[in-house]
């Protein structure tokens, strides 16, 4: 456990358990120091005594059984009734040291009885000069490990009275499993708090895969439950859990400060009362010294807190890597972003492990060389070619699909296929997002064909037509179409689309530069003779008809790259439809040039009739001309 934070934290009530475990292994240890030292008295007065018969009990305690029967057999007798032996003094302080580590448990769960035990030995160290010197009176040996005496200058009547007041502890705290968690000196109101906990943690425990951490350990202290769970990162990487009467707290450190907003975070939907995230110093916890805290309060009056333990012990596993898994993502997206993905991953139950456990960086720079080699340049972000929006759509897949396919077992390769196939079809949405676009400017096209072509049948009917209006709305189209076309070619330059979508986007957009100059002309013309007007309406229908048939070739287009072959042929139809508009524009266009010049009209007529019927007659070429590139589009391998 990580036992120097959270005893800052003030939670040393979680870690009594260990503590009690500490100082009985003391209590064996520091009686197999005793022991030695007798041993040592009795090797110095008669060297060649009893042979040293300690090594079975130095084994069980830890310590090293050569060093100590070096140690004995080192000691000789001095006048004046001293013992020398090197490493003599080192004994006698690490005596004092396991003495004090029983002193630490008993006192954690008694302040008082502990302050009284850490006096005693005290005096005793002061008294006897304890581990100050590898020479020593004989009599202190043996006052050492004697229990003569008032009970209280005795080092062995200390040490007795301490065993006890551990058994006690080891009685009152004996271990005990709960769903999953060690848990200590636990009351029966207790177990629903824990197994709701244990709930969350075994939720999404199967999502840190192979990576240690997530065991709980419970406690009661006084009036309340302590949870404390090791993560399984830093030392200063903690989240410790309260439950009293009146509400539920965690307290939450972290050497990471955006990890620790990002834990914050997870609880959005839960009425939190949450502290702010300070700042602390401690040595040897952390980079420098420095983690964060932040401290989360969940009141009684919000109800539902064996939903809010479950929420908790369910986050924990999304902790582990956190701040590896957004470095690793930032080489593709945006910090920001990267986070939000981190959080989407675990609002979602898959986590970024399996992600991490199948490579990485270097699964998605895989799916990259092998799905879109020419789209996307070595350590090019994915934000850069697909955009913002497809590429954080695209690497919460992968984490899906990464997470999916170590939970189903299956092999890797599966789950680099399936992300390479999805980095196609997001390569193919941002495109259809392109065509999307021409297929607004053959809209604004036929927008403004059919304004002209109602010109044309109020001419036919003689009634009165606001020809200005026309002129006006025709114009507003057109600066609509360029600024389309503007944010077109700078989205396919920055994404490095296909270029073909790009020559499509101008023919589109010089169809309705044609268009709006034929509106020009028909707010300057006079009221046009009725001979003229069928070839015009004809005209104005071909327009319509090439605008409509753009646009519908390109909506089918946008789905050839899903493999529909019909798809394909019903755009390749709408090219055919183009051509046959054009041709018959061309046909309209002759009929009225032959009317005007073998007719006897005035010039200002004459000239408008011509300019008009040439203007959607050359409208007709730029959508046909679209076609052709449009056919192109779907033959360079965008259809089956």
């Amino acid at each position: 456990m990580k036992s120097g934070i959270i005893e800052r934290l003030g939670e040393s009530g979680i870690l009594l358990p260990a503590l009690i475990a500490d100082g009985l292994a003391a209590n064996d240890r520091v009686k197999v120091r005793l022991s030695l030292l007798q041993a040592a008295a009795r090797h110095a007065r008669e060297p060649n005594g009893r042979p040293f018969d300690l090594a079975g009990e130095c084994r069980a305690v830890g310590l090293d059984a050569v060093a100590m029967e070096a140690l004995v057999h080192r000691a000789a007798s001095l006048r004046g009734e001293r013992i020398a032996a090197a490493g003599l003094g080192d004994l006698e302080g690490a005596i004092a040291d396991d003495v004090a580590v029983m002193i630490r448990a008993v006192k954690a769960a008694d302040a008082e009885e502990g302050d009284k035990a850490a006096a005693r030995l005290a005096a005793i160290t002061e008294a006897l000069s304890l581990g100050s010197s590898d020479t020593v009176e004989f009599a202190q040996i043996a006052g050492l490990t004697s229990v003569a005496g008032d009970g209280k200058a005795s080092l062995h009547r200390l040490i007795m009275d301490l065993h006890k007041a551990l058994n006690r502890l080891s009685a009152a705290h004996a271990e005990e499993v709960v769903a999953g968690a060690h848990v200590y000196g636990l009351l029966p109101e207790d177990r629903p708090a824990i197994e709701a906990f244990m709930r969350g943690v075994e939720s999404t425990r199967a999502l840190k895969f192979d990576h240690p951490g997530l065991a709980t350990t419970a406690a009661r202290a006084g009036n309340r439950l302590t949870i404390q769970n090791d993560i399984g990162e830093t030392d200063a990487h903690v989240v410790i859990v309260t439950v009293e009467p009146e509400a539920v707290t965690v307290t939450y450190t972290d050497v990471h400060l955006p990890r620790a907003k990002f834990f914050t975070g997870l609880f959005r939907s839960y009425a939190v009362e949450w502290s702010g995230l300070d700042r602390q110093n401690a040595e040897g916890l952390g980079k420098d010294g420095v983690f964060y805290l932040v401290t989360g309060r969940y009141p009684a009056a919000a109800g539902k807190h064996e939903a809010f333990l479950e929420k908790i012990g369910a986050s924990l596993v999304f902790l582990i890597d956190w701040n590896k898994a957004r470095k690793v993502l930032q080489a593709w997206i945006s910090n920001r972003d990267a986070i939000q993905v981190l959080d989407w991953a675990a609002r979602h139950r898959f986590g970024h492990r399996a992600f991490l456990a199948l490579g990485g960086s270097e699964l998605v720079a895989a799916a990259v060389r092998h799905a879109a080699p020419t789209r996307i340049g070595f350590g090019e972000r994915l934000d850069h070619a697909l955009g913002r929006e497809a590429a954080v759509d695209f690497l919460k897949s992968v984490l899906r699909v990464s997470a999916e396919a170590l939970l189903q077992g299956n092999v890797a390769r599966l789950a680099r296929d399936r992300i390479e196939a999805d980095l196609v079809r997001h390569l193919q949405r941002v495109e259809a997002a392109l065509l999307a676009i021409v297929i607004r400017q053959a809209g604004l096209a036929r927008e403004i064909a059919a304004d002209i072509a109602g010109f044309v049948a109020e001419q036919e009917a003689r009634r009165p037509f606001d020809r200005a209006a026309l002129a006006r709305r025709a114009r507003h189209v057109e600066e609509k179409a360029d600024r389309i076309a503007i944010e077109a070619h700078t989205t396919i330059e920055q994404l490095s689309a296909d270029h073909g979508i790009e020559r499509l986007v101008a023919r589109a957009e010089e169809a309705i530069d044609e268009l709006e100059q034929a509106a020009f002309i028909v707010s300057l013309a006079n009221e046009l003779p009725r001979e003229l007007l069928p070839p015009l309406a004809q005209l104005c229908a071909a327009a319509i008809a090439g605008a409509e048939a753009a646009a519908s070739g390109v909506a089918a287009a946008i789905e050839v790259p899903e493999g529909h072959r019909i798809d394909a042929d019903a755009a390749f139809a709408a090219v055919g439809r183009l051509i046959d508009a054009e041709h018959a524009a061309d046909a309209a266009e002759r009929a009225l040039t032959t009317k005007v010049l073998g007719g006897n009209l005035d010039l200002k007529t004459a000239l408008a009739a011509l300019e008009l019927a040439r203007a959607l007659e050359r409208a007709t070429d730029r959508l046909a001309a679209f076609g052709h590139l449009l056919r192109r589009y779907l033959l360079a391998g965008h259809s089956n």
